[in-house]
């Protein structure tokens, strides 16, 4: 088994190259100064395991995130974008079959399978152990491991924590320098403290003198695990999305979600925006959960229609959040960029998401123009001539394909969002003043209303589900439960999480401080079209939400909750259908009778786990519904 010695970097100032040795006989040299001895012992173990010919610490350096930009535009990896029209921005092109997270390949490997639950897929830790020893054995020869020191959340914040990604994909290091803070920053910071071992690799080692491909990958053995009790990952087969950035789903949601649970925080996935009256000068903070194709980036980003209002953005898709010495629900934004679903993203949908990526980029998976810059369905403009579909080759409308995967993103840096609040990177956080969860419901759940306590606004979070909007993804119009927009991403069993939810303000030196909880749905029809436009108008809901937080006697109380009374969402300046107002605001009895009913079926399959409360807020549900009826 080859061992690694050291050798001093040349020229390199913005990494330490270590060369492997050409003898397996050699000792192993000591790691320079740069690598603390925690680190400095993960590297080691695992650089025994992968056998790389070299390994590279990155500093986080705009230098070193050019050189390997350039390196991998060489290798064909990557294709530099016209600078005149998109600067400093690249275009990345997958294999075909390596498009998105793996979610059936996707593992919680706790020491017992109830405490991974129903919501994951389980295997044994010592046997997934054994299956990735075996997959990882040589797995990076004839290639570079990179060293990936990270921060999730501001540095030095108490909300914050560190992670040591290694891989062997530079178009890996590139994005994480975008998503994360990182380089020589952390390493500093972190000194002998602990961090969570993060180790992936796309599987393909090269024989000596054997030609690289633009991709490598390994589709059909991809296997991405998770610890929660030693706090590790491992990642295996994918270049990919949340496969490959390991600080993504596998780092802030899953393990995160586990040490929030074990610690006393929350790890979700929530937007964070700032709503501000410019008219009084307050502010509040919101955070916000949303199953997919519920508009949250948008949401995050959103530009108000209603004068007299401004929204910012701390985040767009997760938030860490931990209580204050003075009992405060305080949130940061775990990471540093945006890594959004490019189709669909226009200037009608999200003006301020197109200005945030109009430089300094990462595209994967989109179209190219004969010009030299992206494209891609529902960008705003018609596909223009000469078009390159995400395959690399010429586009025919005509054949029905799509120019841009479905699933194609963008990586840009948050601090280029023109509404990107002032305090995004408070290590403090923002204090949270309200909770919203939504859905796509195209009947039976209102606009929005207010949960009557948090253990009601925890069932909520709970019973969240979406109609589906595509026959390939289920029977359209078909339920989806997704409680709290979690459940791909929670690290154990998800009756667990709703208990670590109830316990909450248990955690807090002052309940009344918690924040208020909502439920939103933008996407209630009639006659198939949408009664409430979305989009800017969403403001309008937002400033009731605001004037709840403040006290205000704006609502009446119905079986399901708070909603507001007639004249207290702001409709000036609109056009709505006559009586839609009325209609959006409806509560129906026996819709939601019908939902109790789907809600018990499913809380089954958690067995004994489902907490207590959340079963009396279910029966005090039932009750108040048939009372009303």
């Amino acid at each position: 088994m080859p061992l690694l010695r050291v050798l001093p970097s040349r020229g390199l100032t913005s990494f330490i190259q270590v060369k492997a040795a050409l003898s397996a006989v050699r000792r192993v040299a000591s790691i320079p100064s740069g690598l603390r001895p925690n680190v400095e012992s993960f590297v080691r173990e695992r650089a025994r395991l992968l056998k790389p010919d070299a390994i590279y610490v990155c500093d986080g350096s705009e230098a070193e995130y050019n050189r390997l930009a350039a390196e991998l535009v060489k290798s064909g990896t990557l294709l530099k974008l016209n600078d005149k029209l998109r600067p400093n921005s690249y275009l990345a092109r997958s294999d075909p079959g390596d498009v998105a997270r793996v979610e059936s390949k996707t593992f919680i490997c706790s020491q017992r399978r109830d405490d991974a639950g129903p919501n994951n897929n389980w295997m044994a830790p010592g046997e997934m152990q054994r299956e990735l020893d075996g997959k990882f054995d040589g797995a990076m020869r004839g290639r570079t491991m990179y060293v990936v020191p990270f921060c999730m959340g501001p540095l030095g914040s108490p909300i914050a924590h560190t992670a040591v990604q290694l891989t062997d994909s530079a178009y890996v290091a590139m994005n994480m320098r975008i998503m994360t803070r990182m380089g020589k920053p952390v390493l500093d910071a972190l000194g002998d403290g602990a961090f969570v071992p993060c180790t992936h690799s796309v599987g393909v080692p090269l024989a000596p003198g054997q030609k690289d491909v633009a991709w490598p990958c390994q589709p059909s053995k991809v296997v991405v695990a998770h610890f929660p009790e030693t706090r590790e990952i491992w990642s295996f087969g994918s270049g990919y999305g949340g496969n490959a950035l390991l600080g993504k789903k596998a780092f802030a949601l899953r393990i995160a979600s586990v040490m929030g649970r074990d610690e006393g925080w929350l790890a979700e996935h929530m937007l964070i925006l700032s709503l501000r009256n410019d008219n009084t000068g307050r502010k509040i903070y919101v955070a916000a959960a949303f199953p997919s194709a519920c508009g949250k980036t948008n949401l995050a980003m959103l530009r108000p229609s209603l004068p007299g209002w401004s929204i910012e953005c701390v985040g767009d898709d997760i938030a860490w959040m931990k209580f204050d010495s003075s009992g405060r629900l305080r949130a940061i934004n775990p990471e540093a960029g945006f890594f959004g679903v490019a189709p669909g993203t226009s200037n009608h949908s999200n003006p301020n998401a197109m200005a945030t990526i109009s430089r300094n980029t990462l595209f994967t998976n989109v179209a190219l123009t004969a010009t030299g810059d992206v494209w891609w369905e529902g960008i705003g403009t018609a596909a223009p001539t000469g078009l390159t579909d995400w395959t690399g080759k010429p586009f025919e409308p005509a054949s029905g394909a799509k120019a841009a995967h479905a699933n194609s993103r963008f990586t840009a840096p948050a601090s280029q969002c023109p509404v990107i609040d002032p305090d995004w990177q408070n290590p403090a956080g923002v204090p949270i003043s309200a909770i919203i969860f939504g859905g796509r419901r195209s009947a039976t759940v209102p606009l929005v209303f207010e949960t009557l306590s948090w253990q009601h606004g925890t069932f909520v979070g709970a019973s969240m589900c979406s109609e589906q909007t595509a026959a390939a993804e289920g029977k359209q119009g078909e339920l989806r439960r997704d409680p709290f927009a979690m459940l791909p991403f929670c690290g154990y069993n998800m009756a667990d999480y709703w208990a670590h939810w109830l316990s909450v303000p248990s955690r807090s030196a002052n309940a009344s401080l918690l924040p208020k909880v909502f439920h939103v749905n933008w996407f209630r029809r009639r006659d198939g079209r949408f009664l409430w436009p979305g989009f800017g108008d969403n403001i309008r809901v937002l400033k009731w939400i605001a004037e709840r937080c403040e006290g205000a006697d704006n609502a009446e109380l119905t079986p399901i909750g708070y909603v507001p009374k007639r004249g207290a969402i702001d409709t000036s300046g609109m056009s709505l259908e006559a009586g839609a107002l009325d209609e959006l605001l409806q509560v129906e009895p026996a819709g939601w009778l019908q939902d109790v009913g789907l809600m018990r079926d499913y809380l089954k399959q958690y067995g004994h786990r489902v907490p207590v409360g959340i079963k009396q807020e279910l029966d005090s549900l039932e009750k108040r519904l048939k009372a009303s009826s």
